[in-house]
């Protein structure tokens, strides 16, 4: 009889946790993008008939900074006015950033408000962003290729080789590989444009949690840092 009570007791407690996650638990998006790209952060519990997003605030935390508001109910927040030019919301309130950089890479939620208070749960978007480097020594070449992450990195980065093997003296090539970042060292042979690297490798980033894979081609950016 005692077993069975601790049993009934055990399963309303399992029952009333999952009412209660399901009833305050927030939606939660990892999104990475290479550096200077454009991205955009869907909102997903945007409330319908607003004007200009004017019930929605978009916030932004980073391991180095305080949160900051990046739109406050549809405006650019006061303390990012000089960004402006690379921060908007589309009418589905949903956050654009333009020339990603390693910079935006953190913690966004969207929250809602109605009648001065904060209505529903956040919607949140963890950013992660891959930055390719290019470094020449004489005949020599050396790509590196890493992902900036909010907090402990959860993705494996990995040059991939394609393309004719006969371009690249593919024998000398030299690997230094871990957590979210990868060099690939090589001598060239026949390659003489930077720009046909892009056609041989390709940066392969793998979600751990989910197995979602992207391919990036090389393509280094030289974007300038900006600061919030």
């Amino acid at each position: 009889m005692m077993v069975e009570l601790r049993w009934i007791k055990m399963s309303l407690f399992l029952i009333l946790g999952l009412q209660f996650t399901a009833v305050t638990g927030q939606t939660s998006l990892d999104i990475t993008v290479r550096d200077g790209d454009e991205v955009t952060l869907s909102c997903e519990n945007v409330m319908t008939d607003q004007d200009k997003c004017d019930s929605t605030t978009w916030l932004f935390s980073h391991s180095r900074t305080a949160r900051v508001e990046l739109i406050k109910l549809g405006q650019i927040g006061e303390n990012v006015k000089a960004k402006s030019d690379r921060l908007s919301v589309t009418a589905n309130c949903s956050l654009v950033i333009k020339k990603v950089t390693v910079e935006d890479v953190g913690h966004y939620t969207c929250r809602q408000f109605k009648s001065g208070q904060q209505h529903g749960q956040d919607s949140q978007v963890d950013l992660s962003v891959v930055t390719m480097t290019e470094h020449k020594d004489t005949d020599e070449v050396m790509l590196n290729c890493s992902v900036s992450t909010y907090e402990q990195c959860e993705q494996t980065v990995k040059w991939v080789y394609e393309g004719n093997v006969s371009d690249v003296n593919i024998q000398h090539m030299k690997e230094s590989q871990s957590s979210c970042f990868d060099n690939v060292t090589f001598t060239t042979s026949h390659l003489a444009e930077t720009s046909k690297y892009s056609e041989l490798f390709k940066c392969n980033v793998t979600d751990i949690n989910t197995g979602k894979v992207q391919l990036f081609a090389f393509s280094p950016q030289s974007s300038v840092q900006f600061k919030y």
